[in-house]
């Protein structure tokens, strides 16, 4: 990867140019024919669709194929253990959650605890599971149909993942991992061996309805390659390979080129922040604004590298008119950067408010989701 920005399963840094990634990934566009195609299933199309930050994807059309054809597919998406879930964490689940109304499809979720601590995030392994527990409580909060929904931590479920997984690391050589992943002599035996787990959730439907079930996987452009390894290897076990829809990041608010991290907590929104934490951050978030009132009145902002309009774009208008009028009245100076911020922290803190409601809820209902040995 050029080192003018970086792009890992692990870490994500400078400002991502994603036509880049697409080439050197090998992945696709979506393109308009394809959004016409899924938008004739789903009579509308997700705001992350419409505006391109859902954009590359391995194999959609052969899903969209199989599901004309009368075979559903599943979904799997998943979630590293973090001390505070961030807006940013949220977007596969809320994508995910929508695509399982539309398709009326089962959802397989991960909290990878294993990950997390093989990774040295947390100290203890007891800590990872402790905390991914916790985000199990957002996931549930982001909306899914707890009839089509299977979540696991990876400790817990153990026992139907690694007899697969031995299937799934026999077939991949350490010189393909270290080409993927450039791995080490630094790099831990856990660290080496966390792919063959994380490739087992694009089968499980299929073992458990006794054949094969296409898998779509909505993740970050940052994820794919563990499945790219899990792809080729996957028809070697009698499966197929899983397909995939990327998404880009959601920046920081700190610029465009800002990563939101849990370990820094003025770079992102975490669903459990106050409201007064909540407008604090989005007030000292990084703008396009001009110098001086005068100079904005006149010149205008540009919102293309604002933290703050990146919001509206991912999460907080979702109606394509009003995104359009805060951006024209951005550009024309009719709008200051003080009246943007002002009204994206109403928007968040009713969001935060409506969330945190369903994540209390939730600690009720985590039985009717969560799977175990």
């Amino acid at each position: 990867m050029p080192e003018d920005f970086v792009v890992t399963p692990w870490e994500v840094r400078g400002k991502v140019d994603y036509d880049r990634l697409v080439e050197q990934f090998g992945t696709q566009r979506i393109d308009a024919a394809l959004l016409d195609r899924i938008r004739r299933h789903t009579g509308e199309l997700h705001p992350l669709l419409k505006r391109g930050l859902y954009f590359s994807h391995r194999d959609l059309n052969w899903v969209l194929d199989e599901y004309e054809k009368g075979h559903p597919f599943t979904l799997y998406t998943g979630r590293g253990p973090s001390s505070a879930m961030h807006l940013g964490h949220m977007i596969p689940f809320f994508f995910t959650a929508w695509l399982q109304k539309h398709f009326r499809a089962k959802a397989w979720i991960e909290i990878t605890d294993d990950e997390k601590f093989l990774f040295r995030d947390f100290d203890t392994l007891e800590d990872a599971t402790r905390v991914g527990r916790d985000n199990i409580l957002d996931v549930i909060a982001a909306g899914f149909d707890p009839k089509l929904t299977r979540i696991f931590l990876d400790t817990e479920y153990i026992h139907h993942l690694y007899p697969m997984a031995m299937n799934v690391a026999k077939r991949i050589t350490f010189s393909t991992a270290r080409a993927v992943f450039g791995f080490d002599a630094s790099n831990n035996l856990g660290q080496i061996f966390y792919t063959a787990l994380q490739s087992v959730p694009c089968f499980l439907e299929s073992v458990e309805q006794g054949h094969n079930v296409p898998c779509l996987i909505p993740c970050g452009i940052d994820q794919d390659p563990h499945f790219r390894v899990t792809r080729d290897i996957a028809e070697s076990l009698g499966f197929y390979k899983p397909a995939l829809i990327h998404n880009k990041m959601m920046p920081g608010l700190k610029g465009l080129d800002s990563k939101m991290s849990s370990s820094a907590p003025d770079t992102a929104i975490f669903v459990t922040d106050t409201e007064q934490q909540a407008r604090t951050k989005i007030r000292d978030a990084f703008t396009g604004g001009r110098a001086t009132v005068e100079e904005q009145r006149r010149l205008g902002a540009n919102p293309y590298i604002c933290s703050v309009f990146a919001y509206y774009t991912y999460l907080f208008a979702p109606q394509d008119e009003h995104l359009a009028e805060v951006e024209r009245t951005c550009k024309s100076g009719e709008r200051l950067c003080g009246d943007c911020k002002a009204e994206l922290a109403d928007h968040v803190v009713a969001f935060l408010g409506n969330h945190q409601e369903r994540r209390e809820r939730a600690k009720d209902r985590v039985e009717e989701f969560v799977v175990r040995d």
